[in-house]
């Protein structure tokens, strides 16, 4: 019965870790295309509360070293460095002008804290603290 127990364990800790491991986001998967926001974390609104007309966008430029989007109402853009599965972004800049509900500065607030980055094996991006995913995006067809 014990070794039951134990091989059981053993399986569900190998099949959850591999539902929840992130490959590195460096590689040509994540540039030259569009992501879309499906989960935001530490909100007291219901995600689609915070984004009921629009989810915010995101997509990074190798070449310029920049992150532009839409935070659901308003366009914006930041530049951003990442080494290995560290990524540092800068102070999203210029945006339009438009306000659109609390789930724009969620959006914005989040990108700030976020210090890590990761793929899973079905393709979803993760913008994460240390290892606990805060966003995670879908690609989309542009």
């Amino acid at each position: 019965m014990k070794k039951n127990y134990i091989l059981i364990s053993t399986f569900l800790v190998m099949v959850i870790g591999s539902c929840t491991s992130t490959k590195n986001a460096s590689n040509n998967d994540l540039y030259n295309s569009l992501w879309e926001l499906e989960y935001i974390s530490g909100t007291r609104i219901a995600f689609n509360g915070l984004y009921p007309d629009r989810k915010p966008v995101i997509s990074f430029n190798k070449a310029t070293g920049k992150i532009t989007g839409n935070n659901s109402c308003n366009g914006y853009s930041a530049d951003f460095t990442i080494k290995g599965d560290n990524i540092d972004i800068g102070e999203p800049g210029p945006t339009t002008m438009m306000f659109c509900g609390d789930g724009e500065q969620q959006f914005l607030k989040m990108m700030k804290n976020i210090n890590t980055i990761g793929m899973d094996r079905e393709g979803k991006l993760y913008l994460m603290i240390g290892e606990i995913p805060m966003m995670r995006f879908k690609k989309i067809t542009q």
